[in-house]
């Protein structure tokens, strides 16, 4: 299956969704942000026609909801597409597996927040809770240093990246983020047809 992606966060969580759904990920598109992503959304649909693809990309605060992402973004998705709007960013997925999340980051479960999709920017509540790390080199990769300007830390996107490739399950993350549970059913349907 081809994917494509906003960027190298969400190419280790397709990854790791598309194995989680029993399927076999190919090449993996995109990886230049959001805008790119959606401009070359027609190509990847078409690309659908003849055989699977699984294209995420966030919410954010472009809309009120998923669904009416999808309507704006992909009206009429090829059969072979599975366009999955992740409500509101990838790190709301993340945040979901609360319990490796927590101890990934040496932080109490307490604090993660229960409903992550609920929250208005996950990568801010990520990094904050990063912030509250009882360890030293989890708080210098992933926050930002003073002044420095960024909404994140200079070994942000490494550490996440392994977070989800190590520890992150999916199935697990699915029970409390509803827009991660439509995703692997999603997937896993491809997956039913590619047997």
């Amino acid at each position: 299956m081809s994917a494509a992606v906003e960027g190298l966060v969400d190419e280790a969580l397709a990854a790791r969704l598309v194995a989680a759904a029993g399927a076999e990920l190919g090449s993996v598109y995109g990886l230049q942000g959001k805008r790119n992503l959606l401009e070359r959304l027609r190509g990847f649909n078409e690309a659908a026609r003849y055989s699977p693809w699984f294209v995420i990309v966030d919410l954010d605060s472009d809309f009120d909801c998923g669904p009416a992402a999808v309507q704006a973004w992909l009206p009429a998705p090829a059969d072979q597409m599975r366009f999955r709007v992740v409500v509101r960013e990838v790190e709301a997925w993340v945040l979901a597996d609360r319990t490796t999340i927590a101890a990934f980051l040496s932080v109490s479960a307490r604090i993660v927040p229960r409903d992550p999709e609920s929250l208005n920017d996950p990568k801010r509540t990520l990094v904050n809770l990063a912030r509250r790390s009882r360890r030293a080199a989890i708080r210098e990769a992933m926050v930002p240093r003073e002044g420095s300007g960024r909404a994140i830390g200079p070994e942000y996107t490494g550490h996440v990246i392994q977070y989800l490739s190590t520890v992150w399950r999916p199935e697990i993350a699915a029970s409390t983020a509803p827009s991660l549970q439509r995703a692997l059913a999603a997937l896993q349907t491809i997956a039913e047809e590619q047997d």
